[in-house]
């Protein structure tokens, strides 16, 4: 088999990001992996069209994403954090009452990532791909080397790619 070329990974072409953080806890001056996770994207060429830290309720989430996701200039969502397995952790939740398609290729390879750095409690994370009104929402961890991880090795390598196919 072959090495993907630059035309299946990774690409030229500037997309339209919203990066959604979801916390409790954080606010935006301490959201230090929603910082990153902006900062990765613009430093690979993409644009950041929204920031915005909600609360962990399926509502707040639902409340931010539908008007974004409506949007010409936004072509995927990163949300940050609410996909572990508390109660408080609605994410994913509320990803899929929005009608949310997943993707299962990303939640499973992004977990075996996990596994090599954290071990066993990478069973514990629901992150996931979902497509949601023609748009990818990645739905990633909270932690700083989730988010990381997940960027690097998966989502900028893959999204030019993802959405070109999304678009025909």
């Amino acid at each position: 088999m072959s090495t993907p070329g630059r035309h299946h990974l990774g690409g030229s072409r500037s997309l339209g990001f919203v990066v959604l953080s979801v916390s409790d806890t954080h606010t935006e001056e301490d959201d230090v992996s929603g910082h990153l996770a902006r900062r990765l994207l613009t430093e690979a060429g993409h644009t950041v069209v929204h920031y915005d830290l909600v609360a962990n309720s399926i509502a707040d989430v639902r409340e931010k994403l539908e008007p974004y996701l409506a949007e010409i200039p936004v072509e995927a969502v990163v949300t940050v954090g609410g996909t572990g397995v508390s109660s408080r952790d609605l994410t994913v939740n509320a990803i899929e009452a929005m009608g949310g398609k997943p993707l299962e290729g990303f939640g499973q390879i992004f977990r075996n990532l996990s596994y090599a750095e954290v071990g066993a409690l990478a069973l514990m994370s629901r992150a996931g791909l979902y497509l949601v009104k023609g748009k990818p929402v990645f739905a990633l961890p909270g932690s700083e080397r989730a988010v990381r991880s997940a960027l690097e090795k998966l989502i900028l390598p893959a999204a030019e790619h993802l959405i070109g196919e999304l678009e025909r």
